[in-house]
C-alpha cells in the first residue's frame, strides 16, 4: 500500500467518520467483487445510485422496483454489464417469497448484500386527520417490506454465515416529527428491527447497517400520497418547501456513503450535516428536542403563509 493510500485509509477509518465524511478520493473499487447486491427501490433516488455504484465497485446487482420505466433507466445508466432488473412489489409477501427463492438458487454460495431501500411517503397532516388505511399502506411498504425481505433471505445468510443487511431508515427514525406519524412509526421500526438483528447476529459473520439519511435530493416528496386534510395543491406546496429548504445531500453522495458503510462494516450511518445535527440533538436532549423542533417547524410554516 502506498503512503497516500495508507493516509487515506486512516482518515476513512478513524478521523473523517467523526467529522461526518469519508475521503471521496479513495476506496477500493473492487471490494464488492464476487458479491451479489440486491437493491429494492432501485428505479430512482438512493436505490438507483446504490445499484449503479455497487456495479462499479465490482458487484453483481439485482435492482428491483415496481416501476418498470424507472428500472429501465437505471439499467441504461449502469451500462448493464453487471446489473439486471427485476420487477418486485415489496408490499406483496408472495412476490417477495418467490423472488427470494429464485434469487437464492442463483447465488451459489456467493456473499449477499441486501439493501432494503424501497419506501414511500405520506402527506396527510397530523395523526388525527390520517386515515388508518393510509397509515397501513405506508407501513406495509416501509416497514413490512424491510421485515419480509430480510426474513425471506435470512436462511441464506445463516447458511453461508456471511453477507450484509442494509436497512434504510431515516432521520424520522431518530426524531418524532409532527405530520409524519406513519413515516416515523415505520422508520423507528426499521431502526429497532435492525438494531435487534445486530445483537442476534453478533456472533456470526453477518453484518448489519441501519441508515439514517437526512434531506436527500430525490422525488419522494413529490411522489408522496396526499391524504387526510391535505389536498393535491397543498401537497405540492409542501413538497416544494421540503425540497427547497430541507434537501441537502445528493442521492449519489448518499449511495457512496452507504457502500462505504458496507465496506467498513459500519453498524450505523447518518447521512448529511442535517442528519448528524438531528442525531446529536436527539441523543443530547432526548425529550427537550420536541419543543426545539416544534418551534422551528412552526416558524417555517408561518413564514410560508
Amino acid at each position: 500500500m502506498s503512503a497516500r493510500s495508507f493516509i487515506c485509509e486512516v482518515e476513512n477509518r478513524f478521523f473523517l467518520p467523526k467529522l461526518g465524511g469519508i475521503n471521496p478520493n479513495f476506496y477500493p473499487m473492487n471490494h464488492l467483487t464476487n458479491h451479489v447486491i440486491v437493491v429494492t427501490g432501485a428505479a430512482s433516488g438512493i436505490g438507483r445510485q446504490v445499484a449503479i455504484q455497487a456495479a462499479e465497485r465490482g458487484g453483481y446487482v439485482i435492482a428491483t422496483d415496481v416501476n418498470a420505466v424507472g428500472l429501465a433507466e437505471t439499467l441504461k445508466m449502469s451500462g448493464g454489464e453487471r446489473l439486471e432488473t427485476q420487477l418486485l412489489d415489496v408490499s406483496k409477501p408472495e412476490s417477495i417469497l418467490a423472488f427470494a427463492e429464485k434469487t437464492t438458487l442463483s447465488l451459489k454460495g456467493r456473499p449477499l448484500v441486501l439493501v432494503n431501500n424501497a419506501g414511500v411517503a405520506l402527506d396527510s397532516g397530523n395523526f388525527d386527520t390520517t386515515s388508518l388505511e393510509d397509515f397501513e399502506w405506508l407501513l406495509n411498504i416501509n416497514l413490512w417490506g424491510v421485515i419480509r425481505m430480510t426474513k425471506a433471505f435470512l436462511p441464506y445468510f445463516l447458511q453461508t454465515n456471511q453477507g450484509h443487511i442494509v436497512n434504510v431508515s431515516s432521520v424520522f427514525g431518530l426524531a418524532g416529527i409532527m405530520g409524519q406519524s406513519a413515516y416515523c412509526t415505520a422508520k423507528f421500526g426499521v431502526r429497532g428491527f435492525t438494531e435487534t438483528l445486530r445483537m442476534e447476529l453478533y456472533d456470526t459473520k453477518i453484518a448489519t447497517t441501519v441508515v439514517h439519511p437526512g434531506g436527500i435530493k430525490t422525488n419522494i416528496a413529490h411522489n408522496a400520497r396526499a391524504g387526510g386534510a391535505i389536498d393535491e395543491q397543498t401537497h405540492q406546496k409542501n413538497a416544494e418547501l421540503f425540497i427547497s429548504e430541507l434537501t441537502i445531500t445528493t442521492a449519489a453522495e448518499a449511495a457512496r456513503q452507504i457502500l462505504e458503510a458496507v465496506r467498513l462494516k459500519k453498524a450505523k450511518l447518518v447521512i448529511g450535516k442535517d442528519g448528524k445535527q438531528i442525531d446529536f440533538l436527539t441523543r443530547l436532549l432526548p425529550v427537550r428536542y420536541t419543543k426545539i423542533f416544534l418551534k422551528q417547524l412552526t416558524k417555517a410554516m408561518q413564514k410560508e403563509v
